[in-house]
């Protein structure tokens, strides 16, 4: 039997507390090998593999350990797509070439792995992408990532209580090769399946173009330069992060911008002349119908910032989830994805289904987060902890009862978990990276810690991101100060500290100049 008082003083010490290693002893008698294959060499890919290389050699000796990317690198959506195809094709990626982080890179970083000094507070898309390959590259993540191999389907073969994964996979010479393994870890992001808005009219508004002139609607995933929309009226639909970004860029360019959503903006509000409008009821032959009545014409281009639809194509091809938009009716013995809502999932983590035992198939990253990496770390932990010894669980009848009276608690709150899907509400993400932590210190699966697993300087930075930070970065660079700013700047106390004297300059200046901004609301 494994001793897991020893496996958590290894997998934490190394990774996250930086535990001392008394009391700390290693009697592990290997009586079992495993095979793991994770999917996705993105921000949670990289952190699963790492966690499960953080477990003892004795403990994992025998294991077998691959990650499947079908890409060409790591860095999941921050890995450019060189060429992207035409619609309808999918392309790679949505980023796009002018992309920017719109969240502070320090609370963005795995714990304890901070950005190399001189990055910028909120850099370009290339700076995640590097960072992404630094991580792999300072944890001896390599050798077990496989890149250009594309996972076809995965089927469960055998009882609820024992069996493994057939998986079908596609190499980079695009033979297909079959293989088994106990468990399955999936952390291919929810970037992959555009959600599409369809309006009323839209195809007799695109027919009826004029003066050789052509009409398009399509989703923000194609979306790459703004100077494409030069001298066009450009309708964006969508107020998340890539409505507001879109927009701003595309009005340096466009004749005229409009913004439609359907409430208050997410994340902030665009920048440039870009005027704001409710929802789209419908279009005609010539004009853009808003649900306020009012009108625009002459738009040449509708850009949908819709999100996107939660889909899982290899685990929807071996049967082992089902598409069923806008429900909340699951086969026991099936995931079920309503397009927003992957379930029923334990802590959004470990799939409830029937047909396998509860810690067969395991999801990292669908909380989606801009402090995503300490959730992928937590929730790594907690899977990885669980594929170890799973009498860490609860039998599922309990788990499933569990998450019903979760779900009744968000009810309570007003919201629809079905609808609202994995998001984290009212900034509890951090809370949700806790609780896991937490979770396994009751079951005596990780020892008792006199430190939280979230730093108080993240907690912190919430203020930091509400208020004046991006506005004083903003004025730092316009001012050509960045880099005196960042000088010095390299452990993690450093980048809060960073953050800190920012906000506050930017506060003074504008007090000073009798200047008021809203703070913005964020969910996550």
């Amino acid at each position: 039997m494994v001793d897991f008082r020893q496996l958590a003083c290894s997998l934490l010490g190394s990774l996250l507390f930086r535990l001392s290693p008394l009391g700390c002893y290693y009697d592990f008698q290997q009586d079992v090998s495993k095979s793991v294959a994770i999917i996705g060499a993105g921000s949670a890919g990289l952190a699963m593999l790492k966690t499960l290389l953080d477990l003892p050699v004795e403990t994992r000796s025998e294991w077998d350990i691959v990650l499947y990317e079908r890409r060409r690198d790591v860095g999941g959506i921050w890995l450019p797509d060189p060429s992207p195809p035409p619609p309808p094709e999918l392309p790679e990626t949505p980023l796009y070439p002018l992309l920017r982080t719109g969240t502070p890179i320090p609370i963005m970083t795995y714990p304890h792995f901070p950005f190399p000094p001189g990055t910028p507070l909120f850099p370009t898309h290339e700076y995640i992408e590097r960072y992404h390959q630094d991580y792999a590259t300072h944890y001896g993540l390599w050798p077990y990532i496989k890149l250009n191999h594309s996972v076809v389907s995965s089927s469960w073969v055998g009882t609820p209580h024992a069996g493994h994964w057939e998986m079908v996979v596609e190499d980079h010479n695009g033979d297909r090769i079959q293989k088994s393994f106990d468990h399955l870890v999936v952390a291919v992001g929810i970037s992959y399946a555009p959600h599409v808005v369809i309006f009323p009219g839209q195809e007799t508004w695109i027919e009826n173009a004029r003066g050789g002139l052509q009409r398009e609607i399509f989703h923000s995933m194609w979306y790459r330069h703004p100077s494409w929309y030069a001298n066009q009226t450009v309708v964006v639909v969508g107020g998340g992060a890539s409505g507001i970004d879109v927009s701003s860029q595309v009005s340096q360019y466009a004749r005229k911008v409009y913004l439609s959503i359907r409430s208050s903006p997410r994340r902030g509000m665009p920048t440039g002349p870009v005027e704001m409008k409710p929802g789209i009821s419908h279009l005609t032959s010539d004009d853009v119908i808003f649900t306020d009545g009012s009108t625009v014409q002459d738009v040449d281009t509708i850009i949908l910032a819709t999100g996107y639809d939660l889909r899982m194509p290899f685990l929807e091809e071996g049967g082992e989830v089902i598409v069923k938009p806008g429900s909340n009716e699951t086969d026991e013995h099936r995931l079920t994805t309503n397009l927003r809502y992957l379930f029923p999932l334990h802590k959004h983590i470990f799939s409830l289904s029937a047909s396998y035992p509860t810690n067969a198939l395991a999801f990292i990253g669908l909380p989606g987060s801009p402090f995503g990496r300490p959730s992928d770390i937590a929730e790594s932990i907690y899977a990885t902890s669980i594929i170890v010894n799973s009498s860490l669980l609860a039998p599922r009848a309990e788990l499933l009862s569990e998450l019903a009276n979760s779900e009744e608690d968000l009810r309570r709150r007003g919201y629809d978990p079905y609808y609202i899907g994995h998001k984290m509400i009212k900034n509890s993400t951090f809370d949700y990276q806790e609780g896991l932590i937490k979770t396994l210190r009751l079951k005596e699966g990780l020892p008792e810690q006199n430190t939280t697993f979230v730093e108080p300087w993240r907690r912190e930075s919430l203020d930091y991101l509400r208020g004046s930070l991006k506005r004083g970065w903003s004025r730092l660079e316009a001012l050509g100060l960045a880099a005196e700013w960042l000088d010095g700047v390299e452990s993690e106390e450093e980048w809060a500290d960073l953050m800190r004297r920012v906000d506050a300059w930017q506060r003074d200046w504008e007090t000073a100049h009798h200047l008021v901004f809203p703070d913005e609301a964020l969910l996550y």
